[in-house]
């Protein structure tokens, strides 16, 4: 419900992307005109060593690289074209492109207004230049709650469900015994504060990067003579949506448009206000040189590094096509009625019922379905699964090697005992998705183990990066004594997101950017002016 109204409401890609927008025209597109300007930044070329701050612009960079690539980077974009085909992944870029803007205007701002703390150590973010810019405290401290909210629902939840999930899918481990380890190491790392986090994430998240793309391009290469059909799928249904193909049921334009910039804003982050936290650090006495570096980040980020996942899965045209896999049970839906996925009607039908579209006919079956050794021998209903047709179910007691023999109850599309398992054919989602697209290429099987070893590093360095975030704000709240606790909580809530519901989690995330999102970019557009003034003052002191 949270989701509908917030993560998946039609206004916000509208009230994200025109904020983008706004800052793009009123700075002159300061994302193309200082692009170059912002490699020799992040390069060391202007660096100082008795400036302020914790950590390098290099250093700043990938800590905050580190938050934003993560599974946005592999489960985010699999689960964008699941959900609104190749279509999503144009939103994708326009998010990021926009957002190249929004984020140098977050981060300029914010640390412009950071603060020493008693501690020694920089502290800065939207709250600061909330409460000492704008001299509204009220949001600040609405700002800096959101921010603890969102540590968990974007930077840890998500990663450590990412996580966990693909090393099941790969190597068959436990997800409780993932999580624990990780959880761990996890308490090692960020209880050593901001120069050991920036220590970790610069060298993580280069050598992440080069593993990742190794193995993607070796997908790439292989699937070379699919890559222009691909680009044209991208570019063609960002204005038509994408029509049903294989076992994907299709996507509406609306549909694809607010989920594909939904998805963008989860991987880049520019406009939810996170970035700003870990560029405070910085050394430097000049606020805009860092709003320099941050013009990279979506880029990086979300053009480069989406952009190589999205051909990844769109080339091995695994994306459409239907895998064995055990049903999530947020995924499954049963429909009212017996359809076929060979009438065109009834795709018609299960199509608009998906796309939210008012007056669909579809409902979700109520009633009781008689169940042999696994299989069901009774009908008047149809089983949906991650938004395509299942095939070949077996149903399950407890485990997938128990078949279940009676009667099933079906309340509203749903299951009524929590000890059924499913499996069966249909479409899959997020890390599984990528996972097995990387296995089309030169590696083989062996690709996939590529995938669970970036998701492991990528989304294990952006909840490294995210504590720092939720223990800035928590310094902001109450200071530096409520940080011990922060971290424990943090660490429990690794744990626990590893061993639960993957589309719960995911939901969770998008409720969780928007209530952070929305106060940030308030705040902004409040300080326009003083951003634009920044900008002009800064480049006379270069050009002198």
């Amino acid at each position: 419900m949270l989701d509908g109204y917030l993560g998946g409401a039609k206004w916000f890609p509208f009230v994200l992307l025109g904020v983008g927008a706004f800052f793009t025209i009123y700075l002159k597109f300061p994302q193309i005109r200082f692009f170059k300007h912002a490699w020799r930044v992040v390069t060391g070329k202007f660096d100082k060593g008795d400036e302020p701050g914790d950590t390098t612009h290099f250093q700043s960079l990938t800590t905050a690289l580190s938050g934003t690539v993560g599974t946005g980077n592999i489960s985010g974009v699999a689960f964008a074209i699941f959900l609104g085909g190749p279509a999503a992944l144009f939103w994708m870029w326009a998010t990021a492109f926009l957002g190249m803007t929004t984020k140098f205007v977050e981060v300029t701002l914010s640390h412009k207004y950071r603060v020493k703390t008693d501690d020694g150590t920089m502290a800065g973010g939207p709250m600061y230049y909330m409460d000492r810019g704008l001299n509204m405290k009220w949001l600040a401290v609405a700002f800096a709650v959101a921010t603890v909210i969102s540590s968990f629902g974007t930077g840890n939840l998500p990663q450590s469900n990412g996580i966990a999930t693909s090393i099941e899918s790969t190597f068959g481990f436990d997800p409780a015994y993932v999580g624990g380890v990780l959880a761990i190491l996890l308490g090692l790392v960020i209880l050593g504060g901001i120069k050991r986090i920036a220590a970790v994430t610069s060298k993580i998240v280069p050598f992440m990067a080069a593993i990742y793309m190794i193995g993607a391009f070796a997908v790439i290469f292989a699937n070379f003579s699919n890559i222009g059909p691909a680009f044209v799928a991208i570019i063609s249904d960002a204005f038509t949506g994408s029509a049903a193909a294989g076992g994907f049921l299709g996507a509406s334009l609306a549909y694809a448009f607010n989920r594909g910039v939904n998805r963008g804003l989860f991987s880049n982050e520019a406009g939810q206000g996170s970035a700003p936290i870990a560029h405070a650090a910085a050394k430097t006495k000049e606020p805009v040189s860092e709003g320099m570096v941050s013009i990279l980040e979506p880029f990086i980020d979300t053009i480069i590094i989406c952009t190589i996942t999205g051909l990844v899965i769109l080339s091995s045209g695994v994306w459409n096509q239907k895998h064995e896999n055990i049903f999530d049970r947020s995924d499954m839906q049963f429909i009212a009625g017996e359809y076929a996925e060979s009438e065109q009607a009834d795709v018609t039908a299960l199509y608009e019922f998906l796309n939210d579209y008012k007056g669909a006919s579809v409902e979700t079956f109520t009633g009781e379905i008689q169940v042999v050794n696994g299989v069901a021998i009774s009908g008047g209903y149809t089983l949906i699964n991650a938004r395509s047709f299942a095939e070949d179910v077996v149903y399950h007691v407890g485990s997938p090697d128990d078949p279940f023999t009676g009667t099933l109850k079906i309340a509203d599309g749903e299951i009524a005992r929590d000890n059924i398992v499913v499996t069966g054919k249909s479409l899959v989602h997020s890390a599984s998705l990528t996972a097995i697209a990387f296995t089309k290429g030169y590696f083989g099987e062996f690709g996939k183990y590529i995938v669970s070893v970036g998701l492991l590093l990528f989304a294990f360095s952006t909840a490294i990066a995210w504590s720092y975030y939720g223990d800035r704000a928590m310094t902001y709240l109450l200071g530096p004594a409520s940080v011990m606790p922060y971290r424990v909580l943090y660490v429990a809530g690794f744990f626990w997101a590893a061993i639960s519901d993957t589309t719960l989690v995911w939901a969770l995330s998008a409720v969780a950017i928007v209530v952070m999102t929305l106060p940030n970019l308030f705040g902004i557009m409040m300080l326009r002016k003083e951003m634009k003034q920044s900008v002009n003052d800064y480049w006379e002191k270069v050009n002198k």
